[in-house]
């Protein structure tokens, strides 16, 4: 069996009331940081760790901690991008929904850290049965000491506030978020300034995901060292996967990093294979905003190397032949899925959450949602291929946070991987009207069809 770090304890009863997880060594690393270790001796252990942000980026997260501005004297904050509106991304509910004290635990072990006396959980508004846990995990943690004024006896103290936003993707950007939590609408901020230096209320600032603030517990209670020696190269530690789509068993799974996607997707300890062991079609690995991956680059990389579950080895190749960790949205396809028809269907989500302050994805995401919607419904011209592509290309990379590049990779992706699709969408266009057009006959068996 895999190392579990994070689902370790979560299927004990009660683990979710602050008397089960105490009793089963909960808050420990509150009590060693403080009582036995300096703030900067807890960023050093998380630096060695080589833990890296489990929200997206995958940006070193002692690093990040080390930016932050210590020397200009202003309230410094902790805020927990809690947001999770990434689809296909459910990793983040799961542990807030079942282990809410464990994310408490990292909130207040990692403000202590930072120097941060007022800290923030950021919540997607759509969570509202997890936001009532997490409220309630927090008031058990004041009645119990470990949060308000001097904590333990010691000179720290900390006040945890958990914040409800109203369902907008872009405040999953830690800028928009940050706007968000200060009343203003989600647009994000131009950088620099950022965040550490001046973030929330325009004081030093960091944001974290939940999965990456919940490890902290683990390193500061076994070491940096310890956490590093799990993984693979620099992709260290654990990761959680939200997997779904067409397998036997979807569902959040805490995986080594440096297993093999084929063991993830078909061993019986992850996905077990594929519903009706039809053939895999594509791979969606890291949420929807990352390129998708077609069969024959799922589990080879095109150096016909085994494509790992690690950061390195998912990126291998580029957007040309790879894709990227991303979140860990984990989409699996088999061959009666429509590519076509599953792009359409990302590009109007991002069309609705683009906040509309950069004309590139303001007006670029609905002209894709657009051309994408009159090719799946047979209404598409051999000209709308090429204008798909010139769209996305003049979106990435000139917008002022990443949902402008989110809304244009799964398109571009789509089109290099699996143009011939929307080619038969275009020649076909009375059979592609039909909504179980590859259900009924996967394109593998058809593609033939496609004149070039």
């Amino acid at each position: 069996m895999a190392k579990k770090i994070l689902l370790d304890k979560i299927n004990i009863p009660g683990i979710k009331s602050y008397e089960v997880y105490r009793q089963n060594g909960g808050y420990a690393s509150v009590e060693k940081a403080i009582k036995t270790m300096t703030p900067d001796a807890i960023t050093e252990e998380v630096k060695a760790s080589g833990l890296r942000g489990r929200g997206g980026a995958g940006f070193p997260m002692g690093l990040k901690w080390s930016f932050i501005d210590k020397k200009s004297g202003k309230p410094r904050h902790l805020v927990c991008n809690a947001d999770e509106s990434e689809p296909g991304t459910f990793k983040d509910r799961y542990l807030m929904e079942h282990i809410p004290h464990l994310l408490i635990e990292g909130m207040i072990t990692s403000s202590y850290a930072l120097g941060a006396n007022l800290s923030y959980i950021y919540i997607r508004g759509e969570y509202m049965w997890v936001y009532k846990i997490i409220e309630r995990a927090i008031k058990e943690a004041y009645a119990a000491g470990w949060l308000g004024k001097n904590i333990l006896g010691s000179d720290y103290s900390l006040d945890l506030h958990v914040h409800c936003g109203a369902g907008a993707y872009i405040c999953g950007e830690e800028t928009a978020l940050i706007e968000s939590l200060e009343g203003k609408r989600g647009n994000p901020r131009i950088k620099p300034p950022f965040p550490a230096v001046s973030g929330l209320w325009g004081n030093p600032t960091v944001v974290n995901n939940v999965e990456s603030i919940s490890n902290v517990p683990w390193i500061v209670n076994n070491s940096g060292e310890e956490f590093a020696k799990i993984g693979l190269g620099r992709s260290t530690g654990t990761k959680l996967i939200s997997a779904s789509g067409h397998i036997k068993k979807p569902g959040v799974y805490e995986i080594e990093l440096g297993i093999t996607v084929d063991e993830f997707i078909n061993s019986e300890e992850y996905c077990g294979g594929m519903i009706d062991d039809r053939p895999i079609k594509a791979l969606i690995p890291g949420g929807s905003s990352v390129p998708i991956l077609p069969a024959h680059l799922i589990y080879k990389t095109a150096e016909g190397e085994d494509r790992l579950m690690t950061y390195e080895s998912l990126s291998e190749g580029g957007f040309a032949t790879g894709s990227m960790m991303g979140s860990g949205g984990f989409i699996v396809y088999n061959d009666t899925a429509c590519i076509v028809r599953n792009t359409w269907n990302f590009a109007k989500f991002y069309a609705h959450e683009s906040c509309g302050q950069c004309s590139p994805c303001r007006e670029g995401t609905g002209w894709m949602e657009k051309v994408l919607y009159r090719i799946e419904t047979g209404h598409g011209t051999s000209e709308d291929i090429d204008l798909l592509w010139d769209i996305q290309r003049k979106i990435e990379g000139n917008t002022i946070c990443p949902l402008g590049d989110a809304a244009a990779w799964p398109v571009a992706a789509a089109i290099r991987h699996f143009r011939e699709e929307f080619e038969y969408h275009i020649q076909f266009p009375e059979k592609v009207k039909n909504r179980n057009h590859f259900v009924d006959e996967p394109f593998e068996s058809i593609k033939h069809l496609v004149t070039k």
